[in-house]
């Protein structure tokens, strides 16, 4: 019975993960991207969003990473648990990663290009645009890993 309740805890926390990136990757990007904003305002906007996502996203993969070893715990434990383990450590570099240096560097890189002469902005916003790209691939990389974790989440009490 607990076994049960970690399980559903497990892939319950895996699936808000994994919709949290898909719905920042799906709707609030290109929202951000529509929007009239400056380059500069899109960046400082998306980087309090970031903030405040990480606050919530970070206590989110902590439960997923606590549920997911209490899951094998209680289950049967194996392969498909180690490979989890192994892609939700991934997970945590990925979103350090992307949130300490590509959501910071972003934000500095706007800031300034603000503050710069025409020439050198341009040049910042180059620099900007490529980080961008990317953190992009960083992005994809983060949302193929989730979708792995949530399907060996799923997977682990049918095997």
């Amino acid at each position: 019975m607990l076994g049960g309740i970690f399980h559903v805890a497990h892939v319950v926390l895996a699936g808000i993960w994994l919709g949290g990136l898909v719905f920042t990757t799906a709707v609030v990007s290109p929202a951000f991207r529509a929007m009239k904003w400056s380059e500069a305002e899109r960046v400082a906007v998306r980087s309090a969003v970031g903030r405040q996502y990480a606050r919530v996203g970070s206590v989110n993969l902590v439960l997923v990473a606590l549920f997911a070893v209490l899951d094998g715990a209680f289950g049967s434990s194996g392969a498909r648990f180690y490979a989890e383990y192994a892609l939700l450590l991934l997970l945590f570099g990925l979103a350090a990663v992307h949130g300490a240096y590509f959501g910071r560097r972003l934000a500095e890189l706007a800031r300034a290009g603000r503050e710069a002469s025409s020439e050198e902005a341009r040049t910042l916003a180059e620099r900007r645009r490529s980080l961008q790209r990317v953190s992009l691939r960083v992005s994809y990389l983060n949302l193929l890993v989730s979708a792995a974790v949530m399907v060996l989440a799923i997977g682990t009490r049918a095997g």
